[in-house]
């Protein structure tokens, strides 16, 4: 699998909290050649069912994406907009967008605006409108625009929209393209979730549904090799995958988290003890699913998350693929 090509993929597919529809067609076409079966339930997380005769195990990777929602249209033709999940207003400002229908624009704001100040709700997108009517015609209130960018590589890292989480997406589709012929040690189940941006919400009903022994959430993590990193996070871009320990919404199972480290040992994967004071991921509403689940998590250190630009080594997107796919494939217990 060419990563960058399926990034690239990955990313150009529309999809935030709330219309996956997109995103979710072009992960079907990635998966289907490698799994049994693949089902949406009425959330509409993407399940991909890889049959095994052990227990039953849950890896999930949300695709949904932040975003904004048109809320008003003026009189002058600006689109007055909200937040889909967690936007800053200040590291948005200017930067393109896309609406599901095509149009294209740009977010601003006021001219007397304080960026320092500046709330969500005061970011306009412009649309290149001359009047309301004309906006009226293009964008309807609701209508939801996200970042419009591609990937590009960096020295050995890639920048780009949406890495957070189309990168772990990409993590669990190289996985599956690795378990291919592989013996099916265990039942497997690949969910793409949706709208975790937004409460983690899809992977909760998928972990129901579902009922996994194990439950595994793929997904980014803060890097505290940012400048001016505040120690919030304690993973590294380059070093690995970053096996979490714990964050806002988890403390991982202690068993799961050294069989991960060990795994990695033992297959010589590089990875990294992963602790999170802010944030979470799907791995909180497993483990609380019924009565309750083995839970771990496989991140990739990224930074500037959420910003319309942020980085992740690629070498990290590797090693996260390498080592959901030995957890797979390694021989577990029943609880």
């Amino acid at each position: 699998m060419d990563m960058m090509k399926t990034l690239a993929e990955l990313v150009g597919a529309f999809g935030p909290s709330g219309c996956e529809k997109e995103i979710s067609q072009v992960i079907e076409g990635i998966a289907s050649p490698y799994v049994d079966e693949i089902s949406r339930d009425a959330m509409g997380n993407l399940i991909c069912h890889k049959k095994g005769a052990g227990p039953r195990v849950m890896f999930s990777a949300h695709m949904d994406s932040i975003g904004l929602a048109a809320t008003h249209i003026d009189d002058k033709g600006f689109v007055h907009v909200g937040a889909i999940g967690g936007v800053t207003p200040k590291e948005v400002l200017y930067t393109p967008v896309r609406f599901q229908n095509g149009v294209r624009g740009l977010v601003c704001a006021p001219e007397d605006a304080e960026v320092a100040k500046l709330k969500v709700d005061g970011l306009l997108v412009d649309i290149g409108a001359q009047s309301g009517k004309e906006a009226e015609e293009l964008v309807q209130v609701g209508d939801a625009a996200v970042y419009d960018a591609a990937p590009r590589a960096a020295a050995g890292r890639v920048i780009s929209p949406y890495l957070d989480n189309r990168a772990s997406c990409l993590v669990l589709l190289m996985a599956m393209e690795r378990l291919e012929g592989a013996p099916a040690n265990n039942d497997l189940y690949f969910v793409f979730s949706v709208q975790e941006e937004v409460g983690c919400r899809g992977a909760r009903t998928a972990a129901w549904a579902i009922d996994p022994d194990y439950g595994v959430a793929v997904d980014v993590t803060g890097a505290d090799d940012e400048p001016g990193s505040k120690h919030t996070a304690s993973s590294l871009c380059g070093r690995g995958a970053a096996v979490k320990v714990m964050d806002r919404s988890v403390i991982c199972t202690p068993a799961l988290v050294d069989r991960l480290l060990l795994l990695a040992g033992e297959k010589g994967i590089p990875a990294q003890r992963d602790v999170l004071q802010m944030g979470g991921t799907d791995a909180g509403p497993i483990q609380a699913t019924r009565a309750g689940v083995y839970t771990g998590g496989i991140s990739i250190p990224c930074r500037y998350t959420h910003t319309p630009t942020e980085m992740v080594d690629l070498g990290d997107v590797r090693a996260c693929a390498e080592l959901a796919a030995a957890f797979a494939a390694c021989g577990l217990d029943k609880p």
